[in-house]
């Protein structure tokens, strides 16, 4: 039996970054749109940007979500994860490899690619890991069904996503626990960046509350979302 490292359907970084076209000055052209957006303070150390179209993003997510709005072709047979982040997406993310790939790759194969890659390695964020650096993939080569990921709310999502009616999963978490996993995932970034984690007490909790509203307002009715309600408070790092 062929090893993780040949079954898998990403190729190994480095030679993804020597196959990739680049296109910077669509990159260049995106972060100077991006810069004359309106701008607050994240969570965690980041100046945060807010997109025309409602949601909240810091510079580099932002720019690749709008280049693989440009960049991407969408297949009737591809499977989209779409989560808001701290969520659930690395669970959701390794049951949906494990259950698409279950007999190329069973579950207690002793070269099954969990063992050496992680979910998020085996199925990548359009914004974080494939439309960054310049790059613009050859998605084309990887073959069906091609599972993917993103942050993105459903109104920001490649236009060629809801025109293929491929799938999309799509996680639907409580607030106030999605809320804590976010406040908690930013703090360990303020930490990585030598800067001091943030209670939740004081002006730090009016922010934290104010927070929450923003994600009722994201959720509430919660099914709005998917079908693609204005995400006024959705928020990425």
């Amino acid at each position: 039996m062929p090893s993780s490292s040949q079954t898998s359907p990403w190729r190994t970084e480095q030679e993804a970054n020597e196959e990739a076209e680049t296109n910077p000055e669509l990159y260049q052209h995106l972060a100077n749109l991006i810069s004359s957006l309106p701008t607050s303070q994240g969570m965690s150390h980041q100046q945060i940007y807010r997109h025309y179209q409602g949601w909240h993003s810091s510079m580099v997510p932002m720019v690749g979500a709008m280049v693989a709005e440009a960049c991407f072709t969408a297949r009737p047979s591809d499977i989209i994860i779409a989560t808001l982040p701290k969520s659930g997406t690395t669970w959701i993310k390794l049951l949906l490899y494990a259950t698409v790939h279950r007999e190329e790759h069973p579950v207690d194969a002793d070269d099954h690619p969990f063992h050496s890659v992680s979910p998020h390695g085996c199925i990548k964020f359009f914004e974080y890991q494939l439309y960054t650096r310049n790059k613009i993939p050859d998605l084309g080569k990887l073959p069906d069904p091609r599972l993917l990921a993103t942050h993105l709310p459903f109104v920001s999502l490649p236009r060629s996503i809801a025109a293929s009616g491929c799938k999309i999963v799509y996680v639907c978490c409580d607030p106030k626990d999605h809320l804590i996993s976010q406040w908690d995932f930013a703090n360990k970034f303020r930490v990585m960046n030598q800067l001091e984690a943030r209670g939740l007490v004081g002006g730090c909790r009016r922010a934290v509350l104010q927070r929450l509203v923003a994600v009722r307002a994201v959720l509430g009715p919660r099914a709005r979302v998917p079908l693609g309600a204005p995400p006024a408070g959705a928020l990425l790092q």
